[in-house]
């Protein structure tokens, strides 16, 4: 494709991650948003989405020569809505244009008329002014012409001189006809100038946001004019901790993106094992907020890409316990995350006293009481911090962290948090966590069960199934994951995001976590069921939405 030359404030289609192409406006980044190094790239903010980042150059392209193209390609409400977000800011941008040049013609003509009038308003006073020095030469007579000529100058021009010293004019006020040329301001614009708005000052080097109707920056102001005190922190991530009624305690992103300059990456050093689809991500993040990270992962040909980011290899788990404060484990089941701490050079032999473990894996409470017994039997500190998301929302830097254990480390872990997720809660004692984070999947599991199974219902009834999808999308169960995973069967796209082998193991444990304190989970386990037809028929290593498959099979 020819490169094409693009500008501030232009109009883009920009690819994010494994999203379509997406509809966006290249903007100013923060001051403190640090450019990528390596190839040029645009700041982009995406309509429709609280999304922004910096997008190579090479997956950009102009928003109107592609447009007929882009919707062409790309279904679903989100990406509709979107495209629909970008013509109502063009049309309100060309209202204003239209505004401007009216209101630029006004002025031009006021300007005319004022001055018109004001040459009219000096030709009769130079008039009078002839006048009345005619007047008083006509009564000198003609007899004493030459000798009172001085004299009746001087007469003439005394009382005029004070006539003029004492007009308004003189004194500096516009005459009557000049205050056209004030323009009233607008009652709105006083109200928020001498409002909190006023009090904010923008810092050297950060310019203003263009104030052209932009609904995408709205977010922003807002926050600044409720928060006047608050230093310029605009397309970041703010952490506060609020306290809850439940006891629990949650770390909230103000702002979700997961491009954020504004984060102060601690200055511990941090492990991190595990590099699959959630880990790959979040090791990513941390590396781009400025944290120093060292990685392994059991297929070490993994670490590579994140050694060229400025990771650095650890050769065995024990290593980089040993080498690091805060270690971050991410694997696939109980038996992987026993086998990382407990195994041959595994985490337990690096812990020493004053050592932190972060165990990201989703697993059962049992599993992870006994790793944190082990773990702080040595003098290590433990946390366990499983992640409510996909690979996309990892790559992303927008998890839902679930954490528990180790209040102080949970602290500690705070700019760690930050880059890699929106929203943290810390839930209490060790294993609260896991139960949580098992009843969210198992929720997760069944939904997208249901929706497979609505799916099949509808085609084999000679029902639209693009129909069902606009209807829901219209309705109460409306979602991100409903629109993303529908789309996904109708195109017969199955590449994982959240891998089907997971959520039906993730379901299995949610079931035995039931039947430990005796509640029945029925729906999960028809779900599970259904999971487990679709691994026999091979969909283990696809997402979860493939357990269409089990429907039509």
């Amino acid at each position: 494709m020819a490169a094409v030359s693009l500008r501030l404030g232009d109009l883009v289609w920009g690819k994010l991650g494994r999203y379509p192409p997406w509809p966006g406006k290249i903007v100013n980044p923060p001051k403190d948003l640090k450019k990528p190094r390596g190839k040029k790239c645009f700041f982009v903010k995406f309509f429709g989405t609280e999304d922004h980042a910096w997008i190579k150059v090479e997956q950009l392209k102009p928003y109107h020569a592609h447009k007929e193209e882009m919707i062409k390609i790309n279904k679903g409400k989100r990406f509709q809505q979107a495209v629909d977000a970008v013509e109502e800011f063009l049309k309100k941008a060309k209202g204003k244009d239209q505004a401007s040049s009216h209101n630029s013609s006004e002025e031009k003509n006021r300007r005319n008329s004022s001055e018109e009038r004001g040459k009219q308003s000096a030709g009769e006073e130079k008039r009078k002014a002839g006048l009345s020095e005619g007047k008083l030469k006509k009564s000198t007579g003609e007899g004493k012409k030459r000798a009172s000529s001085v004299s009746s100058e001087r007469g003439s021009k005394s009382p005029l001189k004070r006539a003029l010293d004492q007009s308004p004019r003189k004194r500096g006020r516009p005459p009557k006809d000049e205050k056209d040329l004030t323009i009233p301001e607008s009652s709105t614009v006083k109200r928020v100038m001498t409002g909190t708005v006023a009090g904010f000052k923008w810092p050297p080097g950060v310019s203003e946001p263009v104030k052209d109707g932009d609904p995408h920056f709205h977010h922003f102001l807002l926050s600044q004019t409720e928060k006047p005190a608050v230093c310029y922190q605009a397309i970041t991530k703010k952490l506060k901790v609020c306290e809850e009624e439940t006891g629990s305690t949650s770390i909230q992103a103000a702002d979700s993106t997961a491009v954020n300059g504004s984060i102060t990456p601690t200055d511990k050093k941090i492990g991190f094992l595990g590099l699959g689809l959630m880990g790959s991500g979040i090791v990513s993040n941390l590396l781009k907020m400025g944290h120093t990270v060292t990685v392994w992962n059991r297929t070490a040909e993994k670490c590579d890409l994140f050694i060229q980011e400025g990771a650095r290899l650890g050769r065995t788990p024990a290593e980089v316990v040993s080498t690091c404060d805060i270690t971050f484990a991410c694997v696939s089941d109980p038996k992987a995350a026993k086998d990382l701490v407990l195994g041959p050079s595994g985490v337990l032999q690096g812990i020493r006293p004053g050592k932190c473990y972060v165990d990201m894996s989703t697993v059962d409470a049992d599993t992870v009481t006994e790793l944190a017994q082990v773990i702080v039997s040595r003098g290590g500190r433990f946390l366990e911090a499983p992640v409510s998301g996909n690979q996309q929302l990892s790559n992303d830097g927008m998890l839902v962290i679930l954490a528990a254990g180790d209040r102080g480390l949970y602290e500690d872990c705070s700019s760690c948090f930050q880059a890699m997720g929106k929203t943290s809660f810390f839930l209490g004692e060790v294993g609260n966590a896991a139960k949580m984070m098992l009843i969210v999947n198992m929720v997760q599991g069944s939904f997208m069960a249901t929706i497979a199974e609505g799916l099949t219902l509808a085609q084999v009834t000679g029902q639209s199934q693009q129909t069902l999808l606009d209807i829901l999308n219209q309705g109460q169960l409306a979602s991100i994951f409903l629109d993303q995973k529908c789309q996904n069967i109708l195109q017969g796209n199955f590449k994982p995001d959240f891998y089907l082998k997971y959520i039906q193991k993730d379901l299995r444990l949610a079931i035995a976590l039931g039947d430990s304190v005796n509640h029945p989970t029925p729906m999960a386990a028809a779900a599970n069921e259904v999971y487990k037809r679709a691994k026999a028929l091979d969909q283990s290593d696809n997402d979860m939405s493939a357990v269409y498959r089990a429907y039509i099979h």
